[in-house]
C-alpha cells in the first residue's frame, strides 16, 4: 500500500460523495501512563458517544454516523488483542473506510465533517514514509522494507560461498551463519580472508537487487547500517540514493528494535 496514493485518495472520495467523515485517532501505546489499563477504550467510548449525542436533532445524519460507529466497533474488537502504538480510523456510512494499527504514537483526536482530518496522519507520513534499512555484515545482507513505523517485509541476502552466488530468504527468523565448506574450526580464518578479499565483487553484484527493491517497494528513503567500510562499499555500487548512514552493528537485532535505533 502506498500511503501518499491512500491519502489522495481518500480527500477525493470525500469531494465526491458530500457525506460526513468520522477521523479517529487514538493512542493505544501500553507504555503510556495514561494507557497502562487501556484506557484508549473508554476514550473511543466517549469519544464516540458524543458525536451520537450531538446529532439527536438530525435523524438521517445519525443514522449515518450510527452505521460508521458500528464499523469502527468491529474494527477495534477484531483487533484489540493486536494494537499497537496507536489507531487511525477515517470512515463514512457508504464509501470511505481506512483503518490501520500503527506502531507510531499519536495524539487521541475526534472528528466528525465533511472531509478527512488528515493533518496528523500526514506528519506521521513524512516522518515514516515507505522505507528500506540495509543491514550490512560481510557476506550477508538484510533488508527490512517498512513504513509508518510497521515492518512490511524482511529478506536476508546471503552469499553462498561455495557456488558464489547470493542466496534470499524471504521474511527470515534470525540471521544466518557464514556458510562454505571448512567454515568451522581451523579454516575459519581463510573464510574470513576470502570474504574479505572478495566483497567488492560481492556487493557490487548485489547493488542491482537492491535497487530493483527500492524501486518495486517505493522507498522515500534508505538507511544503510553496518561496518562503514562494507556499507559505503554497498553504497558506491547503488544507482538509488542513500539518504542516511549507521555505523552500528543491529544485524542480529529484532527489526522493531532496528527501527526504532534507526529511523526517528
Amino acid at each position: 500500500m502506498c500511503y501518499a496514493l491512500e491519502m489522495n485518495q481518500l480527500a477525493q472520495k470525500a469531494s465526491r460523495h458530500p457525506q460526513k467523515v468520522l477521523s479517529m485517532y487514538v493512542n493505544t501505546d501500553p507504555a503510556n501512563r495514561d494507557q497502562t489499563g487501556g484506557e484508549w477504550k473508554i476514550h473511543v467510548k466517549n469519544g464516540l458517544k458524543n458525536f451520537e449525542a450531538y446529532l439527536e436533532d438530525d435523524e438521517e445524519e445519525r443514522k449515518q454516523f450510527l452505521k460508521v460507529k458500528e464499523k469502527v466497533k468491529t474494527f477495534l474488537e477484531n483487533n484489540s488483542q493486536s494494537m499497537k502504538k496507536s489507531c487511525v480510523v477515517f470512515a463514512s456510512a457508504d464509501n470511505i473506510w481506512f483503518a490501520e494499527c500503527l506502531q507510531m504514537p499519536v495524539t487521541t483526536e475526534f472528528f466528525w465533517e465533511t472531509e478527512p482530518k488528515l493533518d496528523q496522519f500526514r506528519k506521521l507520513y513524512q516522518t515514516f514514509p515507505e522505507s528500506g534499512v540495509i543491514l550490512v555484515q560481510k557476506n550477508q545482507v538484510k533488508v527490512i522494507d517498512a513504513v509508518l513505523g510497521k515492518v512490511k517485509e524482511t529478506k536476508l541476502f546471503e552469499m553462498d560461498l561455495d557456488t558464489e552466488q547470493w542466496k534470499v530468504q524471504a521474511s527470515p527468523q534470525r540471521a544466518l551463519s557464514v556458510k562454505g565448506k571448512g567454515g568451522k574450526g581451523s579454516k575459519k580464518d581463510t573464510i574470513e580472508n576470502r570474504i574479505e578479499a572478495n566483497q567488492k565483487r560481492w556487493y557490487k553484484s548485489l547493488a542491482p537487487s537492491l535497487d530493483k527493491l527500492a524501486k518495486d517497494k517505493e522507498w522515500k528513503s534508505i538507511h544503510l547500517v553496518g561496518n562503514k567500510e562494507e556499507a559505503r562499499m554497498i553504497e558506491s555500487y547503488m544507482q538509488k540514493q542513500v539518504q542516511h548512514m549507521e555505523g552500528k552493528n543491529l544485524f542480529d537485532q529484532e527489526e522493531r528494535k532496528v527501527l526504532d535505533e534507526v529511523i526517528q
